[in-house]
């Protein structure tokens, strides 16, 4: 069976690579270039060099090819237009999700199908198949689950996929790289969004929006508090990064047109308290029967859920959680869950 295997220069995937090696698959790497030249002009730096110098050492071990391809046009035209998108109109995005049903599993599968029978990622999920469909179920590591990120795909999509670590947890994986001798095996998790790898989300949103000050206002006074450098670099819910004496301080509403991020001590004040949204653009990797209060949701990835009542009225899909989220924001993803079954998600308006 010839499998093409997306690779990042990290431990998950390279285990992932040398389990399919093991176990008789017929394996080719391939390492997704995504970055322009001027972005990395600007950024100063990009680890998609020692990434791939990390995945070739790999590859060149384990004697498997390796590849590497440019989605960068098509990596621009989704998902970084999409997230400055979402950002400059004042959401919260979740590039990860659109990456991995547009690019991965989008592009690059459309790409390699004639030539492999399956894609391979190193990703914390299982596929399980029977009578035709695919169920996508979560793997041991709630922590490191990434089923919230795979939650856009579609049923033709998982039909073709192969998560070679999904039955493991991140410490059996280490194990692993170390038992195989990998180039990776003590090499550190990257954090944040996975696109970006080492750089941060803020010097992404710079780059692509520049800075524009603004007043930091209380939101219960109107009283201005401080200056910010733009509201795309606040959402809602935040407590890190505001700057303020006299807090905890959160982020708790953007004017977009004004330039006003607002600012409240009293976040959990019943009129700032969030367990209701519509949902939109709905993916159903395994549509239940609406309405229904037998669903968890998660509104970012971890390990935390939230149990809800799911139902639809007018053609709207409404969601109730069972308790109240800190930031219930516009843009983000619900994505529902059954028992340990990703069941599809949408995006919160």
């Amino acid at each position: 069976m010839k499998v093409a295997v997306l690779v990042s220069g990290g431990v998950d995937s390279s285990v992932a690579l040398a389990l399919l090696k093991q176990q008789g698959y017929e394996p080719t790497a391939f390492y997704l270039k995504i970055w322009l030249e001027d972005e990395l002009a600007f950024l100063g730096s990009c680890p998609w060099e020692d990434d791939l110098a990390h995945a070739r050492a790999v590859c060149e071990q384990l004697e498997v090819p390796l590849e590497v391809m440019s989605l960068q046009r098509e990596y621009h035209e989704t998902v970084v237009a999409y997230t400055i998108s979402e950002v400059r109109s004042g959401r919260t995005p979740n590039p990860d999700i659109l990456c991995n049903s547009r690019i991965k599993f989008g592009f690059f599968l459309d790409r390699i199908a004639d030539q492999f029978d399956a894609v391979a990622t190193g990703h914390y999920a299982q596929a399980k198949r029977k009578q035709g469909v695919v169920r996508l179920l979560q793997a041991p590591d709630q922590v490191k689950d990434q089923t919230y990120f795979l939650s856009h795909l579609t049923q033709p999509q998982l039909a073709k996929v192969i998560f070679p670590i999904g039955y493991f947890d991140k410490s059996q994986v280490r194990d692993l790289a170390h038992v195989f001798d990998l180039p990776t095996k003590d090499r550190k998790d990257s954090q944040g969004i996975c696109f970006l790898g080492k750089l941060k989300f803020s010097e992404f949103l710079k780059c692509h929006l520049g800075e524009r000050p603004g007043q930091i206002r209380e939101y219960e006074t109107g009283e201005q508090l401080g200056e910010h450098r733009g509201f795309w670099f606040y959402t809602i819910g935040q407590r890190q990064g505001i700057g303020l004496a006299g807090g905890p301080w959160y982020v708790v509403s953007k004017d977009i047109t004004q330039n006003v991020v607002y600012i409240s001590r009293s976040y959990y004040a019943a009129d700032k308290q969030r367990n209701h949204c519509l949902v939109t653009d709905i993916n159903w990797i395994n549509e239940p029967t609406l309405p229904t209060d037998e669903l968890r949701v998660k509104i970012r990835h971890g390990a935390q859920s939230y149990g809800c009542q799911v139902w639809v009225d007018g053609g709207e899909t409404h969601i109730t959680l069972d308790e109240h989220d800190q930031g219930l924001a516009a843009g983000q993803f619900a994505v529902f869950y059954r028992g340990g079954e990703c069941l599809g998600g949408g995006v919160i308006e």
